[in-house]
């Protein structure tokens, strides 16, 4: 029982950390995340709106990750479902201010970084499967053998890139966001000796014996 209870703790503050990012860079009024203007950009010759472009992305990249031989578990799909949750409670709850000048956006920014970085690690760490957007980068640090940084960085501009081409809008938030997540989490991954390419991350199937063998010791 012990074991479990700690595993969706880390998850679930990992989650929360990871909304908290979101709302930061939100309301820093700097320009959407790379992912999210390519949701905003798919969205706009879609005719989806940005979570229907997000939610169809997210299962896109799953498949491909899934082919590529990294299975998906339950953090996977929670965190498809909870982060959006609790992105929108925190935006209810108006306890992350808003601001309209260029430093305290830019500090917003890079507390968003950081606070991401720290989620990320968190959750995966917690190993009941990465989200799709950090299970792509897994995935290509381990078959490309590239550091986690440069791995990051493609992903993030490549989304951004094609994101604007699409009709997204994008911000000097965007940039910094871009340029700066993937060496923020690979810094946090070096500070807690995490390694993602010996990450054993558990399938749905590992993640529901584990909870069945955990709720019974």
């Amino acid at each position: 029982m012990k074991n479990i209870v700690l595993v969706f703790s880390r998850m679930g503050l990992g989650f929360l950390l990871c909304a908290f990012g979101t709302v930061l860079a939100l309301n820093s009024n700097l320009g959407l995340s790379p992912w999210d203007v390519f949701h905003q950009g798919l969205a706009r010759v879609s005719g989806m709106t940005i979570g229907q472009a997000s939610i169809v992305t997210g299962i896109v990249i799953v498949a491909i990750t899934a082919l590529s031989g990294l299975e998906f578990g339950l953090g996977t799909l929670l965190n498809m479902t909870v982060i959006g949750f609790i992105v929108d409670l925190i935006i209810d709850l108006r306890i992350v201010p808003v601001v309209h000048t260029l430093v305290p956006g830019i500090l917003m920014v890079l507390g968003s970084i950081v606070t991401t970085a720290l989620g990320c690690f968190l959750y995966i760490g917690s190993d009941m499967g990465c989200g799709p957007r950090d299970g792509m980068m897994v995935a290509l640090v381990r078959r490309t053998g590239k550091p986690l940084s440069l791995v990051r960085l493609s992903i993030e501009s490549g989304a951004m890139i094609v994101g604007w081409l699409l009709g997204g809008k994008v911000g000097v938030g965007t940039l910094i966001t871009a340029l700066g997540i993937g060496y923020c989490l690979q810094l946090v991954c070096r500070a807690f000796r995490f390694n993602v390419k010996t990450l054993a991350q558990k399938n749905l199937r590992q993640c529901f014996l584990f909870m069945k063998e955990s709720l019974k010791a």
